[in-house]
């Protein structure tokens, strides 16, 4: 098993880099792998695996589509064996990304949104390490890095016609199917925005080991009854063609912000549980 690097800095890769190597296919000079093939033991079991990368003058962990291994292990195992590895690693700063259905009318195919907020409809229950800590959510993506998303991916498409969105609610669901009509309408009447399967135990469990957290997402379909029944081929050419779009704006996202955490409240909204003693027992 590999030494789990020190390192400020991660990227979990969701289904919009999935189907490229990431970074290398996107042959940038600026990026070099230093390690790659990466497997560390965890208290829940063998990681997934992991590169190192030199991005600048910073080095990032990232690992594939949130460490999900379908008939390897559970998905809320395999973001508890992410995570510890991150925590490990002493990161303070995670980027993530994904592929989302649009659940607001005014979405299109394309377009990005960096949600600020999120609901989650999930049936994963209980993932997190234990540790005594109170997570307050009231603001659970980090300002400075959606902040950096923002402007970068806005100068990376809007010169295209699609649009960028800084703000938005993110509804959390189980998959590996997608949502009936009725729940879309549900969650639409909880004013969710955009529906995917990723946000969480993510954004709770860097909370928990004192990270900051900020997404990226591609709206790949219209959620079902929204606009038009969703097309297969339309996900499909997304899936293959705007992987090197994400890829990109992470790094140059990476590239602009620094480890300091004095500049947002992330921290500040992890606080000591009142029941220590439970905790210590």
């Amino acid at each position: 098993m590999s030494h789990i690097p020190q390192t400020d800095f991660a990227i979990i890769g969701g289904s919009s880099t999935f189907s490229i190597r990431f970074p290398e296919d996107i042959e940038r000079d600026d990026v070099t792998v230093l390690e790659k093939g990466l497997v560390f033991d965890t208290p829940y079991g063998e990681s997934p695996t992991f590169k190192l990368l030199q991005i600048g003058d910073k080095e990032v962990l990232t690992c594939r589509m949130h460490g999900w291994r379908p008939g390897v292990v559970s998905r809320g195992q395999a973001s508890k064996q992410v995570f510890w590895v991150l925590e490990q690693a002493g990161v303070k700063k995670i980027f993530a990304e994904g592929g989302v259905g649009a659940i607001n009318h005014l979405l299109e195919l394309r377009d990005i949104v960096i949600p600020d907020d999120y609901i989650d409809h999930s049936m994963r229950q209980d993932i997190g390490f234990n540790s005594p800590y109170l997570l307050v959510m009231r603001d659970p993506i980090c300002p400075t890095q959606k902040d950096a998303l923002y402007h970068v991916a806005k100068e990376r498409v809007m010169e295209e016609g699609r649009y960028v969105y800084k703000r938005g609610t993110y509804v959390n669901t189980d998959g590996r199917h997608f949502e009936s009509r009725a729940e879309v309408q549900m969650f639409k009447g909880w004013h969710g925005d955009i529906v995917g399967q990723s946000i969480t135990p993510e954004v709770y469990l860097a909370r928990e080991i004192g990270a900051c957290y900020a997404g990226i997402y591609m709206v790949v379909n219209y959620a079902e009854g929204i606009i038009k029944d969703w097309a297969h081929k339309d996900l499909k050419d997304i899936f293959f063609q705007e992987s090197k779009t994400i890829a990109h704006i992470l790094i140059d996202s990476i590239k602009g912000i620094d480890a300091n955490q004095e500049s947002c409240e992330c921290l500040s909204l992890r606080k000591k549980t009142l029941l220590e003693n439970y905790f210590s027992e």
